[in-house]
This record gives C-alpha cells, structure tokens and sequence, in this order.
C-alpha cells in the first residue's frame, strides 16, 4: 500500500515536472522569436501558476528550492568562467568609487520610502537592503542571452556585483542580530567573519587558479563537468556556511579557473545552467502571491521607477570609468537594474521576525516589475542613445 502511494506521489511529480519543462520549452521559444530574454516570461508564468495562482504544482518546497539555488550557483559559475581572476581584482580595485555610488543612490531610497510610509527603523533597513542590491542570477542570464559578456562595459558590471555580494555579506549578519536583538559585538564578529571568508578565496584564487584548472583537466567530457560541479558546489556550500553568499563562492571559482579549459567547461555547464536557471525564476515567481499586489503595487511602481533611474546612473558611472562609449554605459546602467534573489531573501527576513507585514507584499511586487522590466530595457538600451550623426567631409579646397 505504502509502496503504491509513494509510486503514485513519484509519477505525479513526474508528470508536473514535465509539464513544466514543456511550458517553459514554449515560453523560451517564443521569446527567441521576439529576440528577447525567457526571464520574464518564466516570473510571470510562475506568478500565474504559482502560490494564489491558477494552478500551483504539489511538488516538494526543499526539491524545488534547493534545484533554484543550484540554478543561481550555475548562473554565476558561468560568469565567472568569462574572466580571470587579475581582471576581477583590477575591477574591484578600480570600481570601489562605483561600489560607494551604488550604495548611497540604491540603499537611500528604500530608506526614504519607509520614513514616507511610517514604518519602523527595521523595516527602513530592511527595505535599503531590498532597493539596493542588484540580481546577479538575472544579470548573469541576460548577459549571456544577448551575448555581452565580451563587451568593453561588462567589467564594470561585475565589479559592481561583486562588491555588491561583498555588502552582502556584512549586511546580513548585521540585520540577523538586529532581528534577533542580539548584542552588537556579535554582528561585529560575523562581518569580520564573512568578509575574511571572501578575501581568503578571492586570493587563493589568484594564487591556485593555475593548479585548480591542471586538477579538473581531463580527457573526457564526462570527468571535467563532474569535476568542475562537485568542486563549484562545495565551495559554494563553505561559502554559504561561514555566512558568504554561495553565489559568490561559485563565482570565485569560474574566475578560478584559466587557459583553453575555460571555454570547454562553459560548454558543458552552458545546458545544465539553463535548466536549472529556469527552474529558479519559475520558484521566484511561484513565491509571490497575486492577491497581495494590488494593495502595493502604487508604492512599488514608484520606487521601481526612482531605483531603475539610480542603477541606470551607477551603471553609467562605473562604464565611463573603463572607457565605454555612452551606448556601452546605458547598457551597463540598464542591465543593474533588475532586483531578485537577495531582495527575496531579504523580505523573507522581515516576514519571519515579523517587521511590517506590508514589506513583503511591497518588496514582491518590487522585485517583479524590476526582475520583468529590466531584462527588456537591457535588451533596447542600444536605442535609448541616439546614434551622433556623422560628421560630413570637407569638401575641396575654395568651395
């Protein structure tokens, strides 16, 4: 009887689970037709089919999670993949004036809309960290959907990211204490903690990144691609642990790696990284309840469109300071501009201390409408700066 149920429970998820690799097949293929990016596809469907929507899928929460966060672990292994790990610590080293500007234009509106709305100084911290931090798992999929990682601006993409997560991680423990009321000695402690972590990988990169690709060398396919997601998801795993975003663990190690086994390894992880990928945007939108959007969306329209403007300006910035002509600097400055997973995760704070029940709502509604429109700003910001008309020859001398 036992073994009957749990064979039906095996074939029911089954069936959903292609059903929804089906529907997303189809949501891919229409957006390749469009010439734009599935992300926002996949949110919208995982809206309308998800918690409060038309039909949400019984399949297991950890199964579905754990599958999102491998997608978004893949996402930033693949980014780093494109770049060495001299080029990550030049980015960050002439990107931390960006790094302050993003913080300070990004953070300061979520603030402000929590003064504006009366909520408490919880609740304000909480929502800077929301408005602040951009989605590297969307920025990552955009980038390569448009085919930008070689360009002259993304550099100074990543070194915003990167010192974003860094942020990251002395944000969190922080606002973890504050919640809790713990002591602020132990808040302390795990931003020297977190941020240690970081630095120890970020130059054991730099120093073993040779060795670490001459280990995972091998002549089959097959050995490389378990070599590389077994080390990219244990180091993944130590990150999260000491209290370091996973994905920037698994970006460590794709900067890690070097030399002609770099464009091998991103062949290989190329497939994998979309499945999985997909299944993460489907379970963002599959989190955010349709029935808690109205009340919100006005508030979230509003600081969508201030926060769009102050990542256009903080990509911009960062862009101008590598050289990249104004078309390369709004490409930059529109791809900052979707929010995802940490804003999430940040929301998900608040709901489980209990802060101001209409932040989660807000920071849903929030990250929707940037996780939707920023992947199609991204993919026009080529046309949102005229082209300069050319300069006509002189004409011969006397004329």
């Amino acid at each position: 009887m036992l073994l009957g149920a749990a064979s039906d429970d095996v074939a029911l998820a089954f069936i959903e689970l292609g059903a929804i690799a089906i529907g997303l097949a189809v949501l891919a293929r229409l957006s390749d037709r469009l010439g734009v990016s599935p992300i926002p596809a996949y949110l919208l469907a995982g809206v309308v089919f998800g918690e409060g929507g038309l039909a949400a899928p019984s399949l297991s929460a950890d199964f579905l999670e754990l599958a999102a966060e491998i997608g978004v672990v893949l996402l930033l292994l693949t980014l780093g993949l494109e770049y060495s790990a001299g080029e990550l610590a030049d980015g960050v080293k002439s990107g931390w004036r960006a790094g302050v500007l993003d913080l300070a234009l990004n953070a300061t509106p979520g603030v402000l809309a929590a003064v504006a709305l009366g909520w408490s100084a919880e609740a304000a911290v909480l929502l800077a960290g929301v408005t602040y931090i951009s989605s590297s798992g969307v920025i990552a999929k955009v980038l390569a959907d448009l085919g930008r990682l070689g360009n002259r601006e993304t550099p100074s993409v990543l070194s915003v990211l990167v010192l974003e997560d860094l942020a990251m991680a002395a944000y969190l423990p922080v606002v973890g204490v504050m919640l809790a009321g713990r002591p602020f000695s132990e808040g302390v402690v795990s931003i020297v903690l977190a941020l240690s972590v970081a630095g120890i990988v970020l130059l054991a990169a730099l120093r073993f990144g040779p060795q670490l690709t001459k280990v995972l060398h091998a002549r089959t396919d097959e050995a490389v691609l378990l070599g590389l997601i077994g080390t990219t998801l244990l180091v993944a795993g130590i990150a999260q642990q000491l209290d370091v975003s996973a994905a920037v663990g698994a970006f460590l190690v794709g900067i890690a790696l070097s030399g002609p086994l770099q464009e091998r390894m991103t062949t290989l992880v190329e497939p994998l990284r979309d499945l999985f990928a997909a299944v993460f945007f489907v379970l963002f939108g599959f989190s955010i309840d349709p029935a808690t959007l109205p009340d919100v969306i006005l508030p979230a329209l509003g600081l969508a469109v201030v926060t769009a403007l102050t990542k256009v300006a903080t990509g911009w910035y960062a862009a101008g300071r590598v050289g990249a002509g104004p078309k390369g600097r709004m490409r930059a400055g529109s791809v900052l501009v979707a929010r995802g997973e940490f804003s999430i995760v940040i929301a998900g704070l608040a709901l489980a201390a209990g802060v101001e029940p209409d932040l989660v709502p807000l920071a849903g509604a929030y990250v929707l409408i940037l996780a939707v429109t920023g992947p199609i700003l991204t993919r026009f910001a080529d046309r949102l700066v005229p082209t300069p008309a050319p300069v006509p020859a002189p004409g011969p001398l006397g004329s």
